[in-house]
C-alpha cells in the first residue's frame, strides 16, 4: 500500500534527492504508476524502480524525523486557514452589524499578508 505521506515529503525535501529518486518517486505516488511502467518509461528495472524509491523514501523519511520541515509547515498552513476564516467572519459580520472602514480595511491586510505567508512556505520549499 503506497504511503501518501510520501507526495508531502517530496514537495519539502524532493530537491535533496537525486533527479532520478525524485522523477521515480513523482510517477509512482503523483501518477499512480507501476513499478512496471515506470521502468519502462525510466529504461530501468522494475526492482532499480522499487530500490531507487525506497533509497528515497528513507532519505525524506530521515529528514523528516531531523527537522521536522513538513510538520511544521503542515501546521503553519492549518494555523494560516484558522487565521483566515476568522478574518473572514470579522468581515461578514463587519458588513451586517456595524461597517467600519479601519475593520475592513485590517481585515483585508490580515487575509493579504496570509495569502504572502502560503506563497512564501510553498516558495521556500
Amino acid at each position: 500500500m503506497k504511503n501518501l505521506n510520501i507526495s508531502y515529503l517530496l514537495d519539502v525535501y524532493g530537491p535533496v534527492l537525486t533527479e532520478k529518486q525524485r522523477d521515480v518517486i513523482d510517477l509512482y505516488y503523483s501518477e499512480d504508476l507501476s513499478l512496471a511502467e515506470i521502468a519502462e518509461i525510466c529504461g530501468i528495472t522494475r526492482q532499480g524502480v522499487r530500490d531507487s524509491i525506497k533509497r528515497g523514501e528513507a532519505v525524506m523519511t530521515d529528514l523528516e524525523e531531523k527537522l521536522g520541515f513538513a510538520k511544521r509547515i503542515h501546521s503553519i498552513s492549518n494555523i494560516s486557514e484558522i487565521i483566515r476564516a476568522n478574518a473572514n467572519d470579522i468581515l461578514i459580520h463587519n458588513d451586517r452589524l456595524a461597517y467600519s472602514e479601519q475593520i475592513k480595511r485590517l481585515a483585508d491586510s490580515i487575509i493579504e499578508q496570509l495569502t504572502l505567508l502560503d506563497e512564501e512556505s510553498l516558495n521556500g520549499i
